[in-house]
C-alpha cells in the first residue's frame, strides 16, 4: 500500500524538520566519520603519524569526487520525487528512482576503473609528491579505497532517495551500520594486525559495502514509490531533470574538490619555502594539519547540510502543493538553527584548538605540528558562521526547484572565491595565505547570500502567493514557470 504523504502539507514545520533533518544530520555525520575516524587512528599509530595523515589528506578530495556524483544523483532524485509526490504523480517519481539506481551503479564502476588506471598522475595532481614517504602511503591507501568506490557511491546516492520515500530513519541506520563497522575494524587492522594504510582503507570499504547492501534491501520494499521494470527504462527527459535538480549538490562538492586541489598544491609549494616546513623531516606537517582542519570543518558542515537536505522532501512537497507560507516558515527556522550551529563551532575552534589537535596524535609529533595546527584552526574557520548560512541557503534554493540560482551561488563560493583566493593570497602572505582563503571566501559569499535570502523571502510572501497561486496539476516545468521558480539549467 502506498504511503499517504499529505501530512507534509499539514504537520507543523518544526516537527517535520525534526523528523526529516535529525536522521539526515546523523547520516551525514556518520558518513563524515569514515574519513575522520581513519585519520584519528592513523595519527595515533606511531609508525604512520603525520605521513599517514598527509596521505589521507591527499586522497580525501578523490573520495569527494565520488560523493559529488552520488549526491547529484541522489539529491536530484530526492527533489524530483518530492515535487512529484506533492502533485500526486507517482509514476514520474518511480521512473526517477529507477534511473537513479542505474546511474549510481554505472557511475561507481566507471570511476573505480579511472582511479585504478591513473592513480599515480591523479595523486600527483592533488599534492601527493610533498615527499616520498607521503606519496607511498597515499598510493597504498588510494588503491583499496578505489575498490570500494562503487559501493560507496551506491550507498550515498540511495540515502536521499530512501529519505524521499518517507524512511529517514532507515537511511540513517544504513549509514550508521557501515560507520560502526569502520570504527570497530579500524583499530583492529591498524594496531594488532599492523596493516597500516591498507588496514584503514579496508575497514572503510567493508563499512561502505554494508551500507550499500542495506540500501539495496530497502529498494526491494519501498513505500511511497513502487518500482517496476519499466522504471528502469532510459529516459533523457527524466534523467536530465533528475540530474539538473542535483546539479547544485554536485557542483558544491566538485568545486570543493577544486578548492582542495588548489589548497593542497599551495600548501606543498609554499610550505617548501617556509624555513621550518621546507625541511624534509617537517615537509608533510602543513598538508597533514590542513587536512585535519578540513575534516573538523566537514563535521560542522555535515550538520549544516543535514539540516538543510533533511528539509528537501518537506520543501518539495509543499512547493508542489502550492503551500508557500509553510516553506517560508521552514526557511526562517532553518536559518536560525544553522546560525546556532555556526556559533557553537566557532566557539570550539577558537577556544579549544589544542584539545582538537590532541585527538589527532599531536603527542607523537614535534611542537611545530601543534603550533601550526592552532593557527590553522583559528584562522581557517573564523568565519564558520557565514559558511553555515551560505551552505544552507543554496541547498534550500535547490529544494525549491531553483536549480539555476542554487548552482550559480555554489559556483561563486567554491570556484570564484574558493579556488581564486587559495591561489592568490599565498602570493602575498605565503603559507598563511592558504589559511586566509577560507574566511575571505565565506565573508564575500555571505554578501551574495544576503541578497538571495531577501529575494527568496519576497517570493514566498503571502502577497505573492495570493497573486500567483500554484497549480496542483500539470507538468513540473509549467508549474515552475508559473511560480517564477524556473529551474532550467
Amino acid at each position: 500500500m502506498e504511503e499517504d504523504r499529505s501530512y507534509l502539507a499539514t504537520e507543523k514545520v518544526g516537527r517535520l524538520m525534526g523528523k526529516y533533518a535529525v536522521p539526515c544530520v546523523i547520516s551525514l555525520l556518520v558518513g563524515a566519520l569514515y574519513n575522520i575516524v581513519d585519520q584519528i587512528f592513523i595519527a595515533n599509530a606511531g609508525y604512520l603519524g603525520s605521513y599517514g595523515n598527509a596521505a589521507n589528506t591527499v586522497v580525501f578530495p578523490l573520495t569527494v569526487i565520488a560523493l559529488a556524483v552520488a549526491v547529484m544523483i541522489g539529491d536530484g532524485c530526492c527533489a524530483f520525487v518530492s515535487l512529484n509526490l506533492g502533485k500526486g504523480d507517482r509514476a514520474a517519481a518511480g521512473h526517477s528512482v529507477g534511473l537513479s539506481i542505474l546511474m549510481a551503479v554505472a557511475g561507481g564502476v566507471f570511476l573505480c576503473a579511472v582511479y585504478l588506471l591513473f592513480s599515480t598522475p591523479i595523486l600527483t595532481v592533488f599534492g601527493g609528491t610533498v615527499n616520498a614517504e607521503t606519496f607511498a602511503r597515499a598510493k597504498e591507501y588510494f588503491f583499496y579505497i578505489s575498490l570500494g568506490i562503487p559501493f560507496y557511491m551506491f550507498g550515498q546516492a540511495m540515502n536521499p532517495v530512501i529519505r524521499a520515500d518517507g524512511s529517514p530513519r532507515f537511511a540513517m541506520a544504513a549509514t550508521l551500520c557501515g560507520a560502526l563497522l569502520n570504527i570497530v575494524l579500524d583499530p583492529i587492522f591498524i594496531f594488532p594486525l599492523h596493516w597500516g594504510m591498507m588496514g584503514a582503507a579496508v575497514a572503510t570499504v567493508i563499512g561502505q559495502i554494508a551500507t550499500a547492501l542495506l540500501s539495496l534491501g530497502y529498494l526491494l520494499r519501498t513505500k511511497s514509490v513502487k518500482l517496476s521494470r519499466r522504471d528502469f527504462r532510459w529516459s533523457n527527459a527524466v534523467a536530465g531533470r533528475t540530474l539538473s535538480l542535483g546539479a547544485c549538490s554536485f557542483l558544491s562538492q566538485i568545486s570543493l574538490v577544486a578548492a582542495m586541489a588548489a589548497i593542497n598544491n599551495m600548501v606543498r609549494a609554499y610550505g617548501a619555502l617556509d624555513p621550518i616546513f621546507g625541511q624534509e623531516v617537517y615537509a608533510q606537517i602543513p598538508m597533514a594539519v590542513v587536512g585535519i582542519v578540513m575534516k573538523v570543518f566537514q563535521i560542522v558542515i555535515s550538520v549544516v547540510i543535514g539540516m538543510a537536505a533533511g528539509c528537501i522532501p518537506v520543501v518539495g512537497y509543499n512547493m508542489g502543493a502550492g503551500q508557500r507560507e509553510r516553506v517560508r516558515k521552514l526557511f526562517s527556522l532553518l536559518l536560525v538553527c544553522e546560525a546556532a550551529v555556526g556559533l557553537a563551532a566557532l566557539g570550539v575552534v577558537e577556544l579549544l584548538p589544542r584539545q582538537l589537535i590532541a585527538i589527532f596524535g599531536s603527542a607523537n609529533e614535534s611542537a611545530y605540528y601543534t603550533e601550526f595546527a592552532v593557527k590553522a584552526f583559528r584562522i581557517y574557520l573564523c568565519m564558520v558562521v557565514f559558511a553555515c548560512l551560505n551552505k544552507a541557503t543554496f541547498i534550500f534554493l535547490q529544494a525549491m526547484g531553483k536549480a539555476v540560482a542554487s548552482t550559480m551561488f555554489s559556483m561563486v563560493r567554491e570556484i570564484l572565491f574558493g579556488v581564486g583566493f587559495a591561489l592568490l593570497l599565498p602570493r602575498f602572505f605565503g603559507l598563511d595565505g592558504v589559511l586566509y582563503s577560507m574566511p575571505v571566501s565565506d565573508l564575500l559569499t555571505a554578501l551574495v547570500s544576503a541578497v538571495l535570502i531577501a529575494v527568496t523571502y519576497r517570493q514566498l510572501s503571502p502577497g505573492r502567493e495570493a497573486k500567483d497561486p500554484a497549480p496542483r496539476g500539470g507538468a513540473l516545468e509549467k508549474q515552475g514557470r508559473r511560480m517564477g521558480l524556473s529551474s532550467q539549467p
